[in-house]
């Protein structure tokens, strides 16, 4: 039945892409000469995401948390990453905002497609002149009012336990004097484990917490923004996991051992 359910999970995934692709080409072809920013190319893209998790049987995912008011003030979004499947269920998230992601990524037939269509950003790891270009793109959805949605630990983690964080979302914060909005997912880690293709059943939520301010900070406080940041994600996921009956790896209780 697992076999039978995974295979599901897959024929439907293709086909909402490649018949999401024209959905959000046409809007993207509708809207453009009005929307140049491509907010509702990039909303259109998101509900694409979410739709493929409501035709996944093997997937529950829910979102939580502090709800945006206004949807058109920016933030520097960050989150944990704990496995492809972040992005479908952050992408629950009833605003939008634009993706910082691999530049592999976009070179995906359809689903890459999309992601040039809905304006999110590329960039090539370990190139400074993609980091600097990506970095000078990011700063130009701020002041289009965008909110831009960065993973500060730059890659999945491995074994569940949170990765460093990069200096890259917090300067860029800083510098243009908008909040960061801490984002956590739990659960997911099982959903689409890193170096696998096998869907597992899986309940994940999403949490937003409440922003942090950046107004008056400069770059020495650089550092204090990053360990707030990553000390208020830490202690979510850390609820979300008791929560969702998770050890401290991201397996459930009965297949992973909780650390003392």
């Amino acid at each position: 039945m697992q076999k039978v359910l995974n295979a599901w999970a897959w024929v439907v995934l293709i086909l909402a892409i490649i018949v999401g692709f024209f959905v959000v080409l046409a809007v993207f072809l509708v809207t453009v000469p009005f929307d140049r920013d491509r907010y509702l190319a990039g909303r259109m893209f998101r509900i694409v995401g979410s739709t493929c998790v409501r035709l996944n049987p093997l997937w529950t995912f829910t979102t939580d948390g502090l709800r945006i008011r206004d949807p058109r003030r920016p933030y520097v979004a960050v989150s944990n990453h704990e496995s492809y499947a972040d992005i479908f269920l952050i992408s629950h998230l009833p605003w939008e905002m634009k993706w910082l992601g691999k530049e592999q990524l976009f070179k995906i037939p359809f689903l890459g497609w999309m992601m040039w269509l809905a304006g999110d950003i590329p960039v090539r790891r370990g190139t400074r002149e993609s980091i600097v270009a990506a970095m000078n793109d990011c700063r130009d959805k701020l002041r289009q009012r965008l909110s831009v949605m960065i993973f500060p630990e730059g890659t999945r983690s491995p074994d569940g336990a949170l990765l460093p964080f990069k200096d890259g979302a917090f300067r860029l914060a800083i510098e243009n004097s908008v909040p960061i909005l801490p984002i956590v997912v739990a659960g997911t880690r099982r959903a689409m484990a890193k170096h696998t293709f096998q869907f597992q059943k899986t309940r994940a939520i999403c949490r937003v917490l409440e922003p942090i301010e950046t107004a008056g900070l400069t770059l020495a406080d650089l550092g204090t923004l990053k360990q707030r940041t990553r000390d208020a994600i830490e202690a979510a996921k850390e609820r979300l996991h008791v929560e969702l009956g998770l050890g401290d790896s991201g397996e459930p209780l009965a297949l992973g051992v909780r650390s003392a």
